[in-house]
Protein backbone atom coordinates (compact mmCIF):
# COMPACT_ATOMS: atom_id res chain seq x y z
CA UNK A 1 0.00 0.00 0.00
CA UNK A 2 1.38 3.43 -0.95
CA UNK A 3 2.12 5.96 1.74
CA UNK A 4 -0.73 8.27 0.72
CA UNK A 5 -3.42 5.57 0.38
CA UNK A 6 -6.45 6.03 2.64
CA UNK A 7 -7.34 3.19 5.02
CA UNK A 8 -11.05 3.53 4.27
CA UNK A 9 -13.29 2.93 1.29
CA UNK A 10 -14.73 5.61 -0.95
CA UNK A 11 -18.23 6.80 0.11
CA UNK A 12 -17.72 6.08 3.80
CA UNK A 13 -19.70 7.85 6.54
CA UNK A 14 -18.75 7.32 10.18
CA UNK A 15 -21.04 7.90 13.12
CA UNK A 16 -19.00 8.89 16.15
CA UNK A 17 -16.57 11.38 17.66
CA UNK A 18 -14.49 12.74 14.80
CA UNK A 19 -11.42 13.05 17.03
CA UNK A 20 -11.30 9.29 17.56
CA UNK A 21 -11.89 8.61 13.87
CA UNK A 22 -9.36 11.20 12.67
CA UNK A 23 -6.74 9.62 14.93
CA UNK A 24 -7.32 6.31 13.14
CA UNK A 25 -6.94 7.70 9.59
CA UNK A 26 -3.64 7.29 7.77
CA UNK A 27 -1.35 10.28 7.51
CA UNK A 28 -1.25 12.32 4.28
CA UNK A 29 -4.10 10.49 2.52
CA UNK A 30 -6.71 13.26 2.11
CA UNK A 31 -6.61 15.91 -0.65
CA UNK A 32 -9.22 18.36 0.61
CA UNK A 33 -10.91 18.98 3.95
CA UNK A 34 -14.00 21.15 4.34
CA UNK A 35 -15.43 21.56 7.82
CA UNK A 36 -18.46 23.45 9.04
CA UNK A 37 -18.11 22.95 12.81
CA UNK A 38 -20.16 24.52 15.60
CA UNK A 39 -19.51 28.28 15.76
CA UNK A 40 -19.62 28.77 19.56
CA UNK A 41 -22.82 30.71 18.96
CA UNK A 42 -24.41 29.94 22.36
CA UNK A 43 -27.53 28.69 20.58
CA UNK A 44 -29.43 25.42 20.38
CA UNK A 45 -30.22 24.09 16.89
CA UNK A 46 -32.89 21.60 15.84
CA UNK A 47 -34.39 20.61 12.49
CA UNK A 48 -38.15 21.18 12.17
CA UNK A 49 -40.52 18.25 12.65
CA UNK A 50 -41.52 16.77 9.31
CA UNK A 51 -38.32 17.73 7.49
CA UNK A 52 -35.83 15.20 6.12
CA UNK A 53 -33.44 16.11 8.93
CA UNK A 54 -36.03 15.90 11.70
CA UNK A 55 -34.24 14.72 14.84
CA UNK A 56 -30.98 16.49 14.00
CA UNK A 57 -30.06 18.82 16.85
CA UNK A 58 -26.99 20.10 18.63
CA UNK A 59 -26.14 22.52 21.41
CA UNK A 60 -23.51 25.07 20.40
CA UNK A 61 -22.63 26.16 23.94
CA UNK A 62 -19.24 25.43 25.52
CA UNK A 63 -18.15 25.28 29.15
CA UNK A 64 -14.67 24.45 30.37
CA UNK A 65 -14.32 21.07 32.11
CA UNK A 66 -11.53 18.79 33.29
CA UNK A 67 -11.32 16.92 29.97
CA UNK A 68 -10.75 20.23 28.17
CA UNK A 69 -7.93 21.06 30.57
CA UNK A 70 -6.37 17.65 29.95
CA UNK A 71 -6.51 18.27 26.19
CA UNK A 72 -4.96 21.67 26.81
CA UNK A 73 -2.06 19.92 28.50
CA UNK A 74 -1.67 17.64 25.47
CA UNK A 75 -1.60 20.69 23.20
CA UNK A 76 1.08 22.28 25.39
CA UNK A 77 3.32 19.28 24.78
CA UNK A 78 2.69 19.17 21.02
CA UNK A 79 2.53 22.86 20.07
CA UNK A 80 3.51 25.67 22.45
CA UNK A 81 2.26 28.37 20.04
CA UNK A 82 -1.16 26.78 19.85
CA UNK A 83 -1.25 26.54 23.64
CA UNK A 84 -0.49 30.27 23.94
CA UNK A 85 -3.25 31.22 21.47
CA UNK A 86 -5.84 29.27 23.45
CA UNK A 87 -4.65 30.60 26.79
CA UNK A 88 -4.82 34.16 25.47
CA UNK A 89 -8.33 33.64 24.08
CA UNK A 90 -9.42 32.35 27.48
CA UNK A 91 -8.16 35.51 29.15
CA UNK A 92 -9.66 37.82 26.52
CA UNK A 93 -12.98 36.12 25.89
CA UNK A 94 -13.64 33.72 28.75
CA UNK A 95 -13.71 30.03 29.55
CA UNK A 96 -16.42 29.19 26.99
CA UNK A 97 -14.22 30.36 24.10
CA UNK A 98 -11.23 28.57 25.63
CA UNK A 99 -13.19 25.30 25.79
CA UNK A 100 -14.40 25.70 22.19
CA UNK A 101 -10.89 26.41 20.89
CA UNK A 102 -9.43 23.43 22.75
CA UNK A 103 -12.04 21.22 21.10
CA UNK A 104 -11.13 22.64 17.69
CA UNK A 105 -7.35 22.61 18.22
CA UNK A 106 -6.96 18.90 18.99
CA UNK A 107 -8.98 18.10 15.88
CA UNK A 108 -7.11 20.56 13.63
CA UNK A 109 -3.83 18.92 14.64
CA UNK A 110 -5.18 15.60 13.33
CA UNK A 111 -6.57 17.21 10.16
CA UNK A 112 -3.14 18.66 9.43
CA UNK A 113 -1.65 15.18 9.82
CA UNK A 114 -4.09 13.42 7.47
CA UNK A 115 -3.88 16.10 4.76
CA UNK A 116 -1.53 15.51 1.82
CA UNK A 117 1.31 17.98 1.17
CA UNK A 118 -0.68 19.14 -1.89
CA UNK A 119 -3.90 19.38 0.13
CA UNK A 120 -6.10 22.27 1.25
CA UNK A 121 -8.48 22.94 4.12
CA UNK A 122 -11.50 25.27 4.29
CA UNK A 123 -12.90 26.08 7.74
CA UNK A 124 -16.41 27.57 7.63
CA UNK A 125 -17.33 29.88 10.52
CA UNK A 126 -18.90 33.22 11.36
CA UNK A 127 -17.65 36.33 13.14
CA UNK A 128 -18.09 34.81 16.63
CA UNK A 129 -14.72 33.08 16.67
CA UNK A 130 -13.18 33.63 13.21
CA UNK A 131 -10.29 35.72 14.57
CA UNK A 132 -9.35 33.08 17.14
CA UNK A 133 -9.78 30.25 14.64
CA UNK A 134 -7.44 32.00 12.22
CA UNK A 135 -4.80 32.11 14.94
CA UNK A 136 -5.30 28.39 15.56
CA UNK A 137 -4.84 27.69 11.87
CA UNK A 138 -1.78 29.95 11.73
CA UNK A 139 -0.27 27.88 14.54
CA UNK A 140 -1.19 24.45 13.13
CA UNK A 141 -0.59 25.04 9.40
CA UNK A 142 1.80 28.00 9.58
CA UNK A 143 1.01 31.63 8.83
CA UNK A 144 2.63 31.24 5.38
CA UNK A 145 0.02 28.65 4.44
CA UNK A 146 -2.85 31.12 4.80
CA UNK A 147 -4.42 31.81 1.41
CA UNK A 148 -7.75 33.59 1.85
CA UNK A 149 -10.45 34.75 4.22
CA UNK A 150 -13.43 34.18 1.94
CA UNK A 151 -16.67 36.04 2.61
CA UNK A 152 -19.93 34.32 1.70
CA UNK A 153 -23.05 36.49 1.83
CA UNK A 154 -25.51 34.01 3.30
CA UNK A 155 -28.52 36.34 3.34
CA UNK A 156 -29.45 39.64 1.72
CA UNK A 157 -31.00 41.40 4.70
CA UNK A 158 -30.90 41.30 8.45
CA UNK A 159 -31.77 43.84 11.12
CA UNK A 160 -29.36 43.64 14.06
CA UNK A 161 -30.13 46.30 16.65
CA UNK A 162 -27.23 48.60 17.42
CA UNK A 163 -24.86 47.27 14.78
CA UNK A 164 -24.45 46.57 11.08
CA UNK A 165 -26.55 43.65 9.84
CA UNK A 166 -24.61 40.38 10.04
CA UNK A 167 -25.19 38.82 6.64
CA UNK A 168 -22.00 36.87 5.94
CA UNK A 169 -20.03 33.79 6.95
CA UNK A 170 -16.26 33.38 6.64
CA UNK A 171 -14.27 30.53 5.12
CA UNK A 172 -10.61 30.33 6.15
CA UNK A 173 -8.57 28.76 3.35
CA UNK A 174 -5.17 27.20 4.20
CA UNK A 175 -2.90 24.75 2.43
CA UNK A 176 -0.55 22.10 3.77
CA UNK A 177 2.37 23.42 1.67
CA UNK A 178 3.13 25.86 -1.13
CA UNK A 179 2.73 23.07 -3.72
CA UNK A 180 -1.05 22.80 -3.45
CA UNK A 181 -3.73 21.88 -5.95
CA UNK A 182 -5.39 24.91 -7.52
CA UNK A 183 -7.76 25.05 -10.50
CA UNK A 184 -8.92 28.17 -12.30
CA UNK A 185 -12.66 28.34 -11.68
CA UNK A 186 -14.73 31.00 -13.43
CA UNK A 187 -17.89 32.80 -12.33
CA UNK A 188 -20.49 33.86 -14.85
CA UNK A 189 -20.64 37.56 -15.69
CA UNK A 190 -23.42 39.59 -14.15
CA UNK A 191 -26.16 40.08 -16.81
CA UNK A 192 -26.15 43.83 -16.21
CA UNK A 193 -22.39 43.93 -16.79
CA UNK A 194 -22.83 42.04 -20.07
CA UNK A 195 -25.54 44.45 -21.17
CA UNK A 196 -23.39 47.50 -20.47
CA UNK A 197 -19.94 46.22 -21.45
CA UNK A 198 -20.74 44.05 -24.48
CA UNK A 199 -22.90 46.55 -26.32
CA UNK A 200 -22.15 45.42 -29.87
CA UNK A 201 -23.12 42.31 -31.76
CA UNK A 202 -22.35 40.68 -35.09
CA UNK A 203 -22.66 37.21 -36.62
CA UNK A 204 -20.06 35.86 -34.15
CA UNK A 205 -21.88 37.17 -31.06
CA UNK A 206 -21.72 39.99 -28.54
CA UNK A 207 -18.51 41.97 -28.24
CA UNK A 208 -16.94 45.10 -26.74
CA UNK A 209 -14.29 47.43 -28.15
CA UNK A 210 -10.85 47.34 -26.56
CA UNK A 211 -8.18 50.01 -26.76
CA UNK A 212 -5.00 48.95 -28.58
CA UNK A 213 -3.02 52.19 -28.45
CA UNK A 214 -0.99 53.29 -25.48
CA UNK A 215 -1.80 56.22 -23.23
CA UNK A 216 0.47 58.58 -21.36
CA UNK A 217 -0.05 56.65 -18.12
CA UNK A 218 1.44 53.53 -19.74
CA UNK A 219 4.66 55.29 -20.66
CA UNK A 220 6.25 55.75 -24.05
CA UNK A 221 7.67 52.73 -25.90
CA UNK A 222 9.37 53.94 -29.10
CA UNK A 223 9.74 50.40 -30.42
CA UNK A 224 5.90 50.23 -30.71
CA UNK A 225 5.53 53.60 -32.39
CA UNK A 226 4.63 53.19 -36.05
CA UNK A 227 2.07 54.33 -38.62
CA UNK A 228 -0.71 51.98 -39.65
CA UNK A 229 -3.24 52.93 -42.34
CA UNK A 230 -2.47 56.59 -41.82
CA UNK A 231 -2.83 56.48 -38.04
CA UNK A 232 0.19 57.19 -35.82
CA UNK A 233 -0.72 57.40 -32.08
CA UNK A 234 1.21 59.90 -30.01
CA UNK A 235 2.14 57.37 -27.33
CA UNK A 236 2.55 54.32 -29.54
CA UNK A 237 0.73 51.00 -29.88
CA UNK A 238 0.07 48.30 -27.30
CA UNK A 239 0.77 45.57 -29.85
CA UNK A 240 3.51 44.97 -32.35
CA UNK A 241 2.67 45.78 -35.98
CA UNK A 242 2.42 42.11 -37.04
CA UNK A 243 -0.30 41.44 -34.44
CA UNK A 244 -2.25 44.54 -35.47
CA UNK A 245 -2.09 43.43 -39.11
CA UNK A 246 -3.27 39.91 -38.16
CA UNK A 247 -6.22 41.31 -36.17
CA UNK A 248 -7.16 43.55 -39.09
CA UNK A 249 -6.98 40.72 -41.59
CA UNK A 250 -9.17 38.50 -39.37
CA UNK A 251 -11.81 41.21 -39.12
CA UNK A 252 -11.23 41.97 -35.45
CA UNK A 253 -10.15 45.59 -35.96
CA UNK A 254 -12.79 48.34 -35.90
CA UNK A 255 -12.10 51.95 -36.90
CA UNK A 256 -14.13 54.66 -35.17
CA UNK A 257 -15.58 57.67 -36.95
CA UNK A 258 -12.55 59.67 -35.82
CA UNK A 259 -10.21 57.13 -37.38
CA UNK A 260 -9.11 55.58 -34.11
CA UNK A 261 -8.65 51.76 -34.13
CA UNK A 262 -10.14 49.32 -31.59
CA UNK A 263 -10.10 45.54 -31.34
CA UNK A 264 -13.21 43.38 -30.84
CA UNK A 265 -13.34 41.35 -27.60
CA UNK A 266 -16.06 38.69 -27.90
CA UNK A 267 -18.06 37.52 -24.92
CA UNK A 268 -17.60 33.85 -25.87
CA UNK A 269 -13.83 34.29 -25.42
CA UNK A 270 -14.33 35.76 -21.95
CA UNK A 271 -17.22 33.73 -20.48
CA UNK A 272 -16.59 34.69 -16.87
CA UNK A 273 -14.27 36.09 -14.24
CA UNK A 274 -11.97 34.15 -11.88
CA UNK A 275 -13.55 33.34 -8.52
CA UNK A 276 -13.07 36.03 -5.91
CA UNK A 277 -12.94 36.07 -2.12
CA UNK A 278 -16.34 37.78 -1.78
CA UNK A 279 -19.17 35.43 -2.81
CA UNK A 280 -22.49 37.14 -3.44
CA UNK A 281 -23.91 34.98 -6.23
CA UNK A 282 -24.70 31.84 -4.19
CA UNK A 283 -27.87 32.06 -2.07
CA UNK A 284 -28.63 29.82 0.93
CA UNK A 285 -29.92 26.30 0.32
CA UNK A 286 -33.56 26.61 -0.73
CA UNK A 287 -36.29 24.57 -2.38
CA UNK A 288 -37.60 21.08 -1.81
CA UNK A 289 -34.95 19.46 -4.01
CA UNK A 290 -32.06 20.73 -1.87
CA UNK A 291 -33.34 21.84 1.52
CA UNK A 292 -33.37 19.06 4.13
CA UNK A 293 -34.30 21.12 7.17
CA UNK A 294 -30.86 20.61 8.73
CA UNK A 295 -30.28 23.63 11.02
CA UNK A 296 -27.02 24.87 9.49
CA UNK A 297 -27.23 23.48 5.96
CA UNK A 298 -24.99 25.08 3.32
CA UNK A 299 -25.83 25.29 -0.41
CA UNK A 300 -24.50 22.70 -2.85
CA UNK A 301 -23.23 25.43 -5.19
CA UNK A 302 -20.87 26.74 -2.50
CA UNK A 303 -19.33 23.33 -1.88
CA UNK A 304 -19.10 22.59 -5.58
CA UNK A 305 -17.13 25.80 -6.11
CA UNK A 306 -14.69 24.96 -3.30
CA UNK A 307 -14.19 21.37 -4.45
CA UNK A 308 -13.74 22.43 -8.09
CA UNK A 309 -11.07 24.98 -7.11
CA UNK A 310 -9.02 22.85 -4.72
CA UNK A 311 -9.15 19.24 -5.90
CA UNK A 312 -8.94 17.04 -8.98
CA UNK A 313 -11.14 14.15 -10.16
CA UNK A 314 -10.63 11.05 -7.96
CA UNK A 315 -9.09 13.15 -5.16
CA UNK A 316 -10.25 12.33 -1.61
CA UNK A 317 -12.51 14.89 0.08
CA UNK A 318 -13.17 14.67 3.83
CA UNK A 319 -15.83 16.46 5.86
CA UNK A 320 -15.34 15.74 9.60
CA UNK A 321 -18.58 17.57 10.57
CA UNK A 322 -20.64 16.35 7.62
CA UNK A 323 -24.13 16.98 9.03
CA UNK A 324 -26.63 16.74 6.18
CA UNK A 325 -23.87 15.62 3.78
CA UNK A 326 -23.79 18.57 1.38
CA UNK A 327 -20.01 18.22 0.95
CA UNK A 328 -20.35 14.54 0.14
CA UNK A 329 -23.06 15.08 -2.46
CA UNK A 330 -21.02 17.86 -4.09
CA UNK A 331 -17.92 15.64 -4.14
CA UNK A 332 -19.88 12.83 -5.81
CA UNK A 333 -21.25 15.26 -8.41
CA UNK A 334 -17.72 16.38 -9.32
CA UNK A 335 -16.23 12.88 -9.51
CA UNK A 336 -14.25 12.99 -6.25
CA UNK A 337 -13.87 10.25 -3.66
CA UNK A 338 -15.20 11.18 -0.24
CA UNK A 339 -15.73 10.37 3.41
CA UNK A 340 -17.67 12.06 6.18
CA UNK A 341 -17.93 11.94 9.97
CA UNK A 342 -20.78 13.06 12.20
CA UNK A 343 -21.94 12.43 15.74
CA UNK A 344 -25.50 11.87 14.60
CA UNK A 345 -26.49 8.62 12.81
CA UNK A 346 -28.90 10.80 10.84
CA UNK A 347 -25.98 11.84 8.59
CA UNK A 348 -25.84 8.33 7.10
CA UNK A 349 -29.56 8.43 6.32
CA UNK A 350 -29.36 11.90 4.78
CA UNK A 351 -26.39 11.16 2.54
CA UNK A 352 -28.06 7.97 1.29
CA UNK A 353 -31.29 9.83 0.52
CA UNK A 354 -29.55 12.76 -1.13
CA UNK A 355 -27.30 10.57 -3.27
CA UNK A 356 -30.40 8.68 -4.34
CA UNK A 357 -32.20 11.94 -5.20
CA UNK A 358 -29.27 13.57 -7.01
CA UNK A 359 -27.48 10.62 -8.60
CA UNK A 360 -29.84 7.64 -8.47
CA UNK A 361 -27.41 5.79 -6.23
CA UNK A 362 -28.77 3.11 -3.91
CA UNK A 363 -26.94 1.18 -1.23
CA UNK A 364 -23.47 2.53 -2.06
CA UNK A 365 -22.70 4.30 1.23
CA UNK A 366 -20.47 2.45 3.70
CA UNK A 367 -21.88 3.26 7.15
CA UNK A 368 -19.35 2.68 9.94
CA UNK A 369 -19.31 3.11 13.71
CA UNK A 370 -15.88 1.55 14.30
CA UNK A 371 -12.57 3.37 14.47
CA UNK A 372 -10.27 2.86 11.45
CA UNK A 373 -6.93 1.19 12.09
CA UNK A 374 -3.88 2.90 10.60
CA UNK A 375 -1.83 0.79 8.22
CA UNK A 376 0.67 3.44 7.08
CA UNK A 377 3.25 2.87 9.82
CA UNK A 378 4.78 -0.29 8.42
CA UNK A 379 5.26 -3.51 10.36
CA UNK A 380 5.79 -2.66 14.03
CA UNK A 381 7.36 -4.83 16.71
CA UNK A 382 5.33 -5.96 19.70
CA UNK A 383 4.56 -2.81 21.68
CA UNK A 384 5.87 -4.36 24.92
CA UNK A 385 9.41 -4.31 23.51
CA UNK A 386 9.46 -0.52 24.03
CA UNK A 387 9.37 -0.77 27.85
CA UNK A 388 13.05 0.06 28.37
CA UNK A 389 12.95 2.96 25.88
CA UNK A 390 9.87 4.40 27.56
CA UNK A 391 11.31 3.94 31.04
CA UNK A 392 14.34 6.01 30.06
CA UNK A 393 12.28 8.62 28.27
CA UNK A 394 9.93 9.05 31.28
CA UNK A 395 12.80 8.79 33.79
CA UNK A 396 10.86 6.09 35.62
CA UNK A 397 7.80 8.25 36.25
CA UNK A 398 4.23 7.13 35.66
CA UNK A 399 2.64 9.37 32.98
CA UNK A 400 -0.58 9.43 35.00
CA UNK A 401 0.17 10.23 38.63
CA UNK A 402 3.76 11.37 37.87
CA UNK A 403 5.15 9.20 40.73
CA UNK A 404 8.49 7.41 40.29
CA UNK A 405 8.35 3.57 40.22
CA UNK A 406 10.80 0.70 39.72
CA UNK A 407 10.87 -0.69 36.18
CA UNK A 408 8.86 -3.81 37.10
CA UNK A 409 5.95 -1.74 38.44
CA UNK A 410 5.25 0.13 35.20
CA UNK A 411 3.21 -1.27 32.29
CA UNK A 412 3.01 -0.23 28.65
CA UNK A 413 -0.20 1.61 27.78
CA UNK A 414 -1.66 2.97 24.53
CA UNK A 415 -2.24 6.74 24.88
CA UNK A 416 -5.06 6.51 22.33
CA UNK A 417 -6.59 3.06 23.01
CA UNK A 418 -6.41 0.46 20.29
CA UNK A 419 -10.21 0.32 20.30
CA UNK A 420 -10.19 4.04 19.43
CA UNK A 421 -7.80 3.61 16.50
CA UNK A 422 -4.58 3.92 18.49
CA UNK A 423 -1.53 2.27 16.93
CA UNK A 424 1.40 0.31 18.40
CA UNK A 425 3.79 3.03 17.27
CA UNK A 426 6.20 4.35 19.92
CA UNK A 427 4.60 7.80 19.73
CA UNK A 428 1.32 6.30 20.99
CA UNK A 429 2.85 4.42 23.91
CA UNK A 430 3.59 5.33 27.52
CA UNK A 431 4.24 3.71 30.88
CA UNK A 432 1.62 3.79 33.64
CA UNK A 433 1.65 2.35 37.09
CA UNK A 434 -0.82 -0.45 37.82
CA UNK A 435 -3.29 1.85 39.58
CA UNK A 436 -3.33 4.42 36.78
CA UNK A 437 -3.54 1.76 34.09
CA UNK A 438 -6.50 0.18 35.84
CA UNK A 439 -8.20 3.57 36.29
CA UNK A 440 -7.65 4.55 32.65
CA UNK A 441 -9.00 1.29 31.23
CA UNK A 442 -10.14 1.65 27.64
CA UNK A 443 -10.45 5.42 27.76
CA UNK A 444 -8.31 8.13 26.12
CA UNK A 445 -5.49 9.62 28.18
CA UNK A 446 -7.26 12.96 28.65
CA UNK A 447 -10.03 11.18 30.58
CA UNK A 448 -7.50 9.69 33.02
CA UNK A 449 -5.73 13.01 33.54
CA UNK A 450 -9.05 14.76 34.18
CA UNK A 451 -9.99 12.16 36.81
CA UNK A 452 -6.59 12.39 38.51
CA UNK A 453 -6.93 16.18 38.69
CA UNK A 454 -10.42 15.86 40.17
CA UNK A 455 -9.17 13.43 42.85
CA UNK A 456 -6.19 15.66 43.69
CA UNK A 457 -3.69 12.93 42.72
CA UNK A 458 -2.23 15.05 39.92
CA UNK A 459 -1.62 18.74 40.36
Amino acid sequence: MSKDAPNFANRTVWTGDNLDILRGINSECVDLIYLDPPFNSNQDYAAPIGSKAAGAAFKDTWTLDDVDEAWHGEIAERDSGLYSVIAGAGLAHGSGMKSYLIMMAVRLLEMHRVLKPTGSIYLHCDDTAVHYLKMLLDSVFGARRYRNDIVWQRTSSRNDAGRWGRVHDALLFYTRSDAFTWNRVMQEHDPEYIRKAYRYEDEEGRYRLHEIIRTASMGERPNLTYEYKGYRPRWGWRKIREKVEALDEAGYLVWSDSGRPYVKRYLHDHPGVPIRDVITDIPPATGKTERTGYPTQKPLALLERIIAASSKPDDVVLDPFCGCATTLVAAETLGRKWAGIDLSPLAVKLVAERLSDHHGMFGQVAARTDIPRRNDLGKLPNYRTYRHTLYGRQEGNCMGCRIHFPFRNLTVDHIVPQSKGGSDHLDNLQLLCGACNSKKGNRPMEALIAELFMEGIRQ
